[in-house]
């Protein structure tokens, strides 16, 4: 055996001794220097950072959330207050970014001890959804599921949210019964659930006692992000007598329309704010609406609510005051209301629509009035409809002529000192006789003025015959040119027949124009004729008061306005400082001559004042002060909707006046319109309701 091999590896072992425990050292040295940096960095970040770190880690977020403020007031033109706001106290709750289901369960639980809601009803949906938030009772009714309703035929897990429907079908099977407490407690659920992050909402804001908003403001700290606020709701302290007009404002629950939600979200409103949604609330939702109010809610790291800071409380809507006096408008229901009844009692109204009276400023255009009854001939119900006097349109008959007569006078087709025109029936062929209400050879010729107080249809047709150059042979042969429907109408709608009048409401209709041709391309000649004594075309009350004011002032078309001024009501709620103020519109100037003008307003004179036995309007020659206008009958026939196109529909008539008040200076022009009566019991229904809206004026304004 070889000792030296052993030797030699003794050896060296021996020698490498020295040098491991030196790397050893070194290796320990390294360590103890990294521990001791790290330590040191440790005490740097603890002494220097640590604030800032515990900062970072308690650190909360704030976000602006908005508050609604109270709607504009709307005051008639005396300042009584036709819609206003009732302040009423409510229970709200602001939803945190990260409240889970279960704890909207607990709070929705809590709260339906403190309160209740009566005058609202859930869902069976809602009682389920809240049913189920309790986890208990989730797991034990998804657990009676099939296994086809979890899982697909490939085996893989179903969908959430098909594995929940599926258990809401399985829980109907079970039909459970829910307390008073629990359906209340239902409601709360669903408001909360449905709520958007860090927005506000109302759980109660109807009828909340005294009793309820103290024990809720005893138990806030138990229930998280409830609180107690102030909700505004509109009230009508005169009565609610020209609310068609004011409009509607949406519910919290209905919030923005859908057919305008994007527009109202580009505007900044939430999906549950309250706008308006008909006629003045609607036209004037931007001036009403105010400024939301800003509160800066600061949430912590966890998502819970640490506090509210108002930072800005908001401006009420602007005040709008309207050119309708109250107490006018209430006498003007009232009259059209009673004459109406006594319409029914005559059985004069089987078929009728309703009726409608409007008054108007002529020489500014405001509108004093505005009165309507829709009447439904099936049911026989009547229901206020002051709206029907700018969305309904009614063949309006002879009230239009002294448009007819000033056209004519204008075109220089008549003149001031010969307007005499031979008052001969129209034949046409294969058509029964064209004429007026008077028998035939009543007259042999008449004047302008004269034909107006005797409302003949004649006189009309004849102006029209020469008006549009036709070729005319009794029972033989008529022709006019293609324009003939355009040159009438075109003069009509000088006096706003025919166009909208530009009101400020929404919803206002032109009217209706008939046919100009039949299905061969022919003109109807017959119909240029009607349409010369008003029976064709259709026209609106609003229409037909901006037409006879237009004759009252001078020749002036005004348009008509509702809202007189806009401005800011007063903390104390009595006073409106004004900024700004409507100015008379004029739209068109009628261009006639004086000359021209006194013909018409002659005839207009005479139809109440005259001495002609056929005048249509004497009832009212002692009126004061003294009228003057122009009646209408127009033959028409009765509508179902349930049998449009009915060949064999009944006739009925449109009866009408329009008129004005004091004739030497008139204030107030009229009108009225009964449309679709029996034409045997017209009676002077439209004269009754003239001559009341003129006296109770004359009273009212003296």
């Amino acid at each position: 055996m070889n000792f030296n091999i052993f030797k030699r590896k003794n050896k060296k072992q021996k020698n490498s001794g020295p040098s491991t425990a030196l790397r050893m050292n070194i290796i320990l040295g390294i360590i103890l220097v990294l521990f001791l940096l790290l330590i040191g960095q440790l005490v740097y970040l603890q002494i220097i950072y640590g604030g800032r770190f515990n900062s970072e880690v308690q650190k909360t977020d704030s976000k602006v959330v908005t508050t609604n403020v109270p709607r504009g007031v709307m005051y008639d033109s005396t300042g009584k207050v036709l819609v206003g706001n009732k302040a009423n106290n409510a229970i709200t709750y602001t939803k945190s970014s990260t409240v889970s289901t279960e704890q909207i369960y607990s709070i929705s639980n809590k709260l339906s001890h403190y309160i209740t809601i009566d005058n609202e009803k859930p869902t069976k949906r809602h009682l389920y959804d809240y049913y189920l938030a309790n986890e208990a009772n989730n797991k034990r009714v998804e657990a009676k599921l099939p296994k086809s309703a979890k899982v697909d035929s490939n085996g893989d897990q179903l969908d959430s949210s098909t594995v929940y429907e599926n258990t809401l079908k399985e829980l109907e099977k079970e039909n459970p019964k829910f307390t008073k407490r629990q359906k209340t407690a239902a409601l709360i659920f669903n408001k909360i659930s449905g709520a958007y992050t860090l927005s506000t909402i109302y759980i109660k804001n109807n009828h909340l006692s005294d009793k309820e908003l103290a024990t809720v403001g005893e138990h806030l700290s138990d229930l998280p992000g409830v609180g107690i606020g102030t909700d505004w709701a509109r009230n009508y302290p005169n009565g609610k007598s020209i609310q068609s007009v004011i409009g509607s404002v949406s519910s919290e629950k209905s919030g923005l329309p859908s057919d305008n939600l994007q527009y109202y979200l580009s505007q900044g409103y939430s999906r549950n704010d309250r706008v308006g949604t008909s006629y003045l609330e609607e036209e004037y939702e931007p001036l009403l609406k105010g400024t939301k109010g800003q509160s800066e809610v600061t949430s912590k790291d966890n998502g819970q609510i640490e506090q509210t800071k108002t930072v800005y409380k908001g401006e009420s809507g602007s005040s709008l005051v309207l050119t309708i006096n109250a107490k006018y408008q209430q006498e003007v229901q009232k009259a059209l209301t009673q004459v109406y009844n006594s319409a029914e009692a005559a059985g004069a109204t089987q078929y009728s629509s309703g009726a409608y009276a409007v008054a108007m400023n002529p020489k500014t255009g405001a509108v004093l009035a505005m009165a309507g009854i829709s009447h439904n001939p099936k049911t026989g119900k009547d229901t206020e409809n002051a709206l029907g006097v700018i969305n309904q349109s009614f063949v309006m008959g002879s009230a239009v002529k002294g448009a007819t007569v000033s056209g004519g006078l204008m075109n220089h087709i008549i003149t001031p000192t010969s307007n005499t025109l031979p008052d001969t029936p129209i034949y046409l062929p294969g058509s029964p006789v064209k004429k007026s209400v008077y028998p035939v050879g009543t007259f042999g010729a008449l004047d302008a003025p004269t034909a107006l107080e005797v409302s003949s249809n004649i006189y009309m047709m004849q102006l029209a015959l020469r008006w549009v150059k036709a070729k005319y042979e009794p029972h033989t042969y008529i022709s006019m040119p293609k324009d003939a429907f355009q040159t009438l109408r075109n003069n009509f709608s000088m006096f706003g027949l025919g166009q909208k009048t530009g009101i400020d409401l929404p919803g206002e209709v032109a009217g209706i124009k008939g046919a100009s041709f039949n299905s061969k391309g022919q003109l109807l000649t017959g119909s240029v004729l009607d349409l010369a004594y008003g029976n064709y075309d259709a026209y609106t009350p609003i229409q037909m008061v901006q037409y006879v004011s237009t004759i009252a002032n001078g020749g002036y078309r005004m348009q008509p306005y509702v809202v007189q001024s806009v401005g800011k009501t007063t903390a104390d709620g009595k006073k409106v400082a004004i900024n700004y103020n409507k100015k008379p519109q004029v739209q068109m100037r009628i261009p006639w001559t004086q000359d021209e003008l006194n013909v018409v307003r002659e005839g207009f004179d005479r139809v109440v004042h005259g001495s002609n036995s056929w005048g249509t309007a004497h009832a009212l020659s002692d009126v004061k002060p003294r009228i003057a206008g122009k009646t209408g009958t127009a033959e028409t026939f009765y509508y179902d909707p349930d049998k449009p196109g009915n060949p064999n529909a009944p006739e009925v008539i449109n009866a009408t006046f329009v008129g004005y008040a004091p004739e030497s200076d008139p204030k107030i022009a009229i009108a009225v319109v009964f449309p679709g009566l029996d034409p045997d019991k017209e009676g002077t229904f439209t004269l009754q309701v003239a001559k009341a809206m003129v006296e109770d004026y004359a009273e009212l304004y003296k």
